[in-house]
C-alpha cells in the first residue's frame, strides 16, 4: 500500500508535536514505519488520507463496539451540539445518563463523570485513600490504568518492595506508595498484604488485562482479591475503561460475578467522545465534595455532547439483548480462523480471547501475565502487523495490546482478515 500523504503528514506534525502524536502508542515506534492518519470512519472500516479502506481492529481503542460513526450516537451529538456544547452548569442529561449505568452496573449506588479513564482511575485512587484513611496502593505490572503519577510505577527487585518511577517526573514520594504485584499470581498478593498490615487503601486492577494483550484472570484470582481486601478493610478497584459495558452490560463484574468496592469507566461509556466516571456504593461516594471531604472536580466534566453520545450508546447496548452474544460468537470465529492459518505454516504462538477482546501472543508458553507476555517474538509481531497492514487489515501498532471486536464487522470482514493472516503467515 501506499502511504505519501500519511508520511507527509506526520513529518509536519512533527514539527508542532512532540514525536508528531498526541498518545505514544499511535507512533508506531513499536513496530516501526510512519504511523497512518485517519479522514474518516464508518462501521468496521477507516479510511486514510491516501484513500485507502482498512478493517479496523483497535475501534479507538474500545469505545467504538457498534461500529464508526454509528448513526444513532451521531445525531444525538449534533442534536445536542446545535442547542450549546458546554455551560459548566447541571444538565438533564447528565442524571438520565447515570441512572441508566447504575441501572445496568451491579453493585454501584452512584457515578460521577469525568473526561478520560486517567482521570477516572486517579480520582478513584484518591477516594479509596480518603475513604480508607490509608496511603499505600497496590497495583499490577502490566495493568494499565493512565498516566496519573501514581500509576507509571516500575517493580523493585523482590515480591514486596516499593515500586519505583519508571517515568521522569515521577517522584520517589509518590512512587513509595505504590506496591507492585504480579497479574494472576493470588500469592504475591498475600506476601504484599502481610508485608504492609493496615497501610493499603486499595488494590487496582483491570479485571481483564488489556494492555499487555488480553489477559483473563485464571479462576479464583478475582475471587481471592476480594477476600483479600474484605479480611484487610482494603478497597477493590476494578478498571472498567476498557471492559465496562464491553463484556457484558455489566462489564466484567457480571462476567465474572466478583463485586468491586469502586468501579471505573471509560470508552464505551462515551460513545466515542472523550469521558471517564468511576462509581461505587452511597457510604463511599458521600465522601466526595460537595457532600464529603474528597475533593474532585473538572470544567468539562458532564459534557452535554459526550453525555449525549454516551446515553445513546448505552441505550442502544441496554436494548439489544444478543449484542453481546453475537460478539463472542464473531470473536470465537475470527480466533479459530486466526489460529487454523497460523498452526497451517507452523507459526509458533497462543491467542488469548474473552468476550470481544482478543490478542494473537507469538509465544510459546501460555500468556498470563506480564512477565510471559514479554517473552513474545516482538520481530515476528512488527512483520505480522505490516504484513497485515498491506493486507488492509488494521491491527494494534503493539504486541501489548488487545484487539477490539465491533458488532458492524460482518463475517464476511472476518473471513477477508482470515485470508490475510493464512498470507502473512505463510510470508512468516
Amino acid at each position: 500500500m501506499i502511504y505519501k500523504r500519511s508520511s507527509a503528514l506526520f513529518v509536519e506534525a512533527q514539527k508542532v508535536i512532540p514525536g508528531g502524536v498526541n498518545s505514544p502508542v499511535r507512533a508506531f515506534k513499536a513496530v516501526g514505519g510512519d504511523p497512518i492518519f485517519v479522514r474518516k470512519a464508518k462501521g468496521a472500516y477507516l479510511y486514510d488520507e491516501d484513500g485507502q479502506q482498512l478493517i479496523d481492529y483497535i475501534n479507538s481503542w474500545g469505545p467504538m463496539i457498534l461500529g464508526h460513526a454509528h448513526p444513532s450516537v451521531v445525531s444525538a451529538i449534533v442534536d445536542k451540539a446545535q442547542k450549546g456544547t458546554s455551560f459548566g452548569m447541571p444538565t438533564e442529561i447528565e442524571t438520565d445518563i447515570a441512572k441508566l449505568a447504575i441501572s445496568m452496573v451491579p453493585g454501584i449506588d452512584k457515578i460521577r463523570f469525568v473526561n478520560s479513564g486517567t482521570e477516572a482511575c486517579m480520582s478513584a485512587v484518591r477516594l479509596a485513600r480518603g475513604y480508607t484513611k490509608r496511603d499505600k496502593i497496590i497495583k499490577f505490572a502490566g495493568c494499565y490504568h493512565g498516566h496519573s503519577d501514581s500509576f507509571l510505577i516500575q517493580a523493585g527487585s523482590g515480591a514486596v518492595t516499593f515500586g519505583a518511577p519508571n517515568s521522569p517526573g515521577v517522584t520517589e514520594g509518590t512512587a513509595k506508595d505504590t506496591l507492585l504485584a504480579t497479574y494472576n499470581d493470588l500469592e504475591n498478593v498475600k506476601d504484599i498484604f502481610e508485608a504492609n498490615p493496615n497501610e493499603i487503601a486499595a488494590v487496582i486492577i483491570e479485571p481483564v488485562a488489556g494492555n499487555m494483550g488480553c489477559i483473563p484472570p485464571i479462576a479464583g484470582f478475582l475471587e481471592g482479591l476480594r477476600k483479600l481486601c474484605d479480611d484487610s478493610d482494603t478497597l477493590l478497584i476494578f478498571d472498567e475503561v476498557m471492559t465496562g459495558f464491553r463484556l457484558a452490560k455489566g462489564g466484567a463484574q457480571e462476567l465474572k460475578g466478583v463485586q468491586a468496592d469502586i468501579v471505573t469507566f471509560g470508552k464505551v461509556i462515551g460513545g466515542g467522545l472523550p469521558v471517564g466516571a468511576f462509581a461505587a456504593r452511597d457510604a463511599i461516594m458521600n465522601h466526595l465534595a460537595p457532600i464529603g471531604p474528597v475533593y474532585q472536580a473538572g470544567t468539562l466534566s458532564g459534557n452535554p455532547l459526550a453525555m449525549a453520545a454516551g446515553l445513546t450508546m448505552l441505550t442502544e447496548i441496554n436494548n439489544d439483548a444478543q449484542l453481546f452474544k453475537r460478539l463472542e460468537e464473531k470473536t470465537a470465529y475470527l480466533h479459530e480462523g486466526i489460529q487454523n492459518a497460523l498452526d497451517k505454516h507452523s507459526i509458533v504462538h497462543t491467542i488469548n480471547r474473552l468476550g470481544s477482546m482478543i490478542s494473537v501472543h507469538f509465544a510459546k508458553e501460555a500468556v498470563v501475565d506480564f512477565k510471559t507476555a514479554a517473552k513474545g517474538d516482538n520481530d515476528t509481531f512488527k512483520k505480522f502487523f505490516h504484513g497485515l497492514l498491506e493486507e488492509g487489515i488494521y491491527i494494534a501498532p503493539s504486541a501489548y495490546e488487545t484487539w477490539f471486536i465491533t458488532d458492524a464487522l460482518t463475517y464476511d470482514d472476518l473471513d477477508k482478515t482470515i485470508i490475510a493472516v493464512d498470507k502473512v503467515a505463510k510470508q512468516l
